[in-house]
């Protein structure tokens, strides 16, 4: 007999906020924030934890070609009672609904039915506000259906029934959890723990979110700080890695978790080698943040000078985290510039992307390391360090504010009186670069030239050309750490070079360009902007 459905409208009881699931006779519906719950819970077993985190994605559309066969074309007119059960679990409406077809017929149910299932699930639970609840008598029916069924199931497919029951919240010690167990550790080889209640530690737990498809598809940044507290011994060079690599992806400036990778680098120092700290150290240079951990630079130098013969490019990508940290260790450099190093790497697939490192880490020494006395890299070698717009300012184009400051510009000043994406030498781009004349006109660009030249003169006034340089830099919101006023290391890095070889810098921050209501309040905006610097331009300009 089909089991009622509720009421139209009706909810289901909300649960207390230690509850995981419902108890006998009641109804169960997941909140937005159940999975942050339960991690943070004491009282959460860990199989429940694996459970959540290794969830799978969640497809849109159909499982297509698998090794169970191709599911036919959809309309077609011989549908056996295998493809017709996957439609129907496709099609279900409700959780419920979904069990329900999955406990009423278990002579069609295959192995492969319970992945197509657990993924509805996961679309219904995540697409709806507020989800049906899920009656816990079908749970008792599914648990006895797949105990009975699992000694045919696939590890793949045992793996999947896992994740369905305990997102459902079977119970760790339940006969459910127990008989899919005992099924993974036989399909694996591996002997049984001595407990029957298998142990995630905090390490194994952050390794499973942190390369879960999903989790990378949708960063959760509480997430990632409830799980800072495992302890050192639990951590592996891959969780870390993998943590590092999240933080940088996403922009998160986590004091407490990039102490904590330093810290690991630092205790792990002999057991790692150039092609994992490479990874270790990206989110320090890029997040702009130079850890505490007073051991940090001694070990980096330590395993630059152990390793740097033996990873060209790892040597060079952990110098570039350096370098927009502003701690470029000598001895180091020394090596990657010198001519055997050069040469070695002439003929190696990643020579270009290494000779535009090497041009930036040249200019870094011209600019900020006036005390190196080593080889340097030679001028044939040399080519623009970044001859074009970032990466991450071509794929945000259509939210960059560039258009509609150029335009604010041009009716401001005329066409003639600026340069957009203009590289000057060593191959930096800027949004907008203005010839100035000693005296604040605004000068045309074409009877200027509007480069300064590099290196810079050791004495400025000894130049015969008075006029300034003013570069109109856009901080847009993806220039910044998340949720922080620190800019990127890439984008520190050029404003200080740019600054250095004297160019003046006029910010122009997200905030101010987004408060700006229409192009007349932008042009009174950038109005306000230049004449606080001195400039003049039109008829009492010049």
């Amino acid at each position: 007999m089909r089991r009622p459905r509720g009421e139209p409208g009706s909810r289901a009881p909300r649960p207390t906020e230690g509850a995981i699931c419902a108890g006998p006779g009641e109804s169960w519906s997941p909140s937005p924030n159940s999975m942050l719950r339960v991690l943070l819970s004491a009282q959460a077993s860990s199989a429940r934890l694996s459970g959540l985190l290794l969830l799978p994605p969640v497809q849109p559309y159909c499982l297509g070609p698998s090794k169970w066969g191709d599911r036919p074309p959809g309309g077609g007119s011989h549908v056996g009672p295998v493809q017709g059960l996957q439609r129907l679990l496709e099609q279900a409406r409700s959780p419920g609904e979904l069990l329900r077809w999955l406990g009423q017929n278990p002579t069609k149910v295959h192995a492969h039915h319970y992945l197509v299932a657990l993924r509805r699930l996961g679309q219904l639970l995540g697409s709806q506000p507020r989800p049906p609840p899920v009656e816990q008598a079908t749970l008792q029916d599914l648990s006895q259906l797949i105990i009975r069924n699992c000694p045919s199931f696939d590890i793949h497919t045992i793996h999947v029934c896992l994740h369905l029951a305990v997102l459902l919240g079977f119970p760790s010690d339940g006969p459910l959890v127990r008989a899919l167990e005992q099924e993974r550790r036989c399909r694996l080889h591996s002997k049984p723990p001595p407990s029957p209640q298998p142990v995630l530690h905090g390490g194994q737990r952050l390794e499973a979110a942190l390369s879960c498809p999903r989790f990378l598809r949708h960063p959760q940044q509480h997430l990632i700080r409830s799980l800072a507290e495992a302890r050192p011994e639990e951590l592996t060079p891959q969780v870390m890695v993998l943590l590092a690599q999240h933080l940088a992806r996403h922009r998160l400036r986590e004091p407490q978790l990039l102490e904590a990778i330093a810290h690991f680098l630092v205790v792990q120092e002999a057991q790692l080698n150039s092609k994992v700290v490479q990874k270790l150290v990206l989110p320090f240079g890029r997040l702009n943040y130079l850890p505490l951990e007073e051991q940090f630079m001694p070990c980096l130098e330590r395993i630059l000078a152990r390793e740097a013969g033996v990873a060209p490019l790892a040597t060079v990508n952990i110098l570039m985290s350096l370098c927009q940290l502003r701690c470029l260790p000598f001895r180091a450099l020394r090596f990657v510039f010198s001519p055997g190093f050069i040469n070695h790497i002439s003929g190696t697939p990643h020579a270009l992307i290494m000779r535009r490192y090497l041009s930036l880490l040249d200019t870094a020494v011209e600019l900020e390391l006036p005390g190196y006395r080593g080889p340097r890299l030679p001028r044939r070698q040399q080519v623009p360090i970044f001859p074009q717009p970032l990466i991450t300012d071509r794929a945000r184009c259509k939210y960059s504010h560039k258009d509609i400051v150029a335009e604010g510009l041009r009716q401001l000043l005329g066409e003639e009186k600026y340069r957009q994406d203009l590289t000057v030498p060593p191959g930096y781009c800027t949004d907008f670069l203005l010839c100035v004349s000693s005296s604040g006109a605004v000068l045309p660009v074409r009877t200027q030239d509007p480069f300064l030249p590099y290196p810079p003169r050791s004495c400025p006034h000894a130049t015969q050309d008075p006029a300034q340089r003013v570069v109109l830099t856009l901080r847009e919101r993806w220039h910044f750490c998340r949720d922080g006023r620190v800019l990127l290391g890439s984008r520190a890095l050029r404003e200080r070079h740019l600054g250095l070889m004297g160019y003046q810098l006029l910010p122009l921050p997200f905030e101010e360009l987004e408060s700006q209501r229409g192009l007349p309040q932008l042009k009174s905006y950038l109005r306000q902007k230049l004449q606080a610097l001195g400039l003049r331009w039109g008829p009492e300009g010049g």
